[in-house]
């Protein structure tokens, strides 16, 4: 049975299970009905213990972890598999939060081939590779729902951060077609474009950087709430927060000469 009486998912899968957005995602659920969590990141991962802890803590009915390792790409259908089950224990999975992902550091990042080549795989690649294999899956059970995690850093490429802008552009550009392409199947595809969004890691970088919180910046807590209610809806694309919609709205279209100059 996919979802229960009143929608609420009753199978969550967290590909990056220990990513503070995703995880806040699936508090935001959990908080409406209990859900069997299933959470997929790096085997050994430091923060595994605390994820699972927190899942169970939100009331998740059980919470399991698959190892899971993005640039792997061969092992991702044994994900998936250990994911839905197989046999007496196959399930649907109701929601898939797509939330791994690098950030790198920009002026680094395009002058180290091994590293941009890295965050390349991880960012775009096995984004790729994970959501054509839950496209088969939700397909094959007639419904699902993914929500993948996108940026603003992809809607215009700026230079101080163009590599990993470039690999959320074309996460963000596959997932909104797939979602064209599984519509007619009863699968719905929501794609989330924050701009900063207060965790651990990125606090961490501004205090080892010096840099300064960008306006817009919200909570994790925030673009769950967010997640939650706009694929409920069926919606297709939002941003975090609406707001900046408005602002990329106008620098999609800044000319490339100006656009340069701007202190972003």
């Amino acid at each position: 049975m996919v979802f229960d009486a009143t929608g609420n998912p009753q199978t969550i899968l967290l590909l990056g299970g220990t990513s503070e957005i995703g995880l806040a995602i699936c508090e935001r659920y959990l908080r409406d009905a209990s859900a069997r969590v299933i959470l997929a990141d790096l085997p050994g991962h430091p923060r595994k213990d605390a994820a699972i802890a927190a899942m169970t803590a939100a009331g998740a009915k059980s919470v399991e972890w698959v190892d899971f390792d993005a640039v792997d790409t061969d092992a991702h259908p044994a994900v998936m598999d250990a994911a839905w089950g197989e046999g007496a224990a196959k399930r649907d999975v109701d929601v898939a939060i797509v939330a791994f992902g690098l950030l790198g550091d920009a002026e680094e990042l395009w002058q180290n081939q091994r590293k941009a080549v890295q965050i390349a795989e991880i960012n775009y690649t096995a984004a790729i590779s994970v959501g054509v294999l839950l496209g088969e899956r939700m397909r094959a059970q007639g419904s699902g729902r993914i929500i993948a995690m996108s940026s603003a850093a992809g809607e215009r490429v700026r230079r101080s951060n163009f590599v990993y802008g470039s690999t959320k552009a074309g996460l963000d550009g596959f997932y909104l077609g797939l979602g064209e392409a599984l519509r007619e199947f009863g699968v719905r595809v929501l794609v989330i474009r924050p701009g900063q969004v207060r965790t651990s890691t990125t606090i961490a970088h501004w205090e080892a950087t010096g840099a300064k919180e960008a306006p817009f910046t919200v909570d994790k807590e925030y673009v769950a709430e967010l997640a939650v209610s706009a694929s409920a809806k069926g919606k297709e694309l939002v941003w975090a927060p609406g707001a900046f919609r408005y602002v990329m709205m106008v620098l999609r279209h800044v000319p490339r000469p100006i656009f340069r100059k701007l202190p972003i």
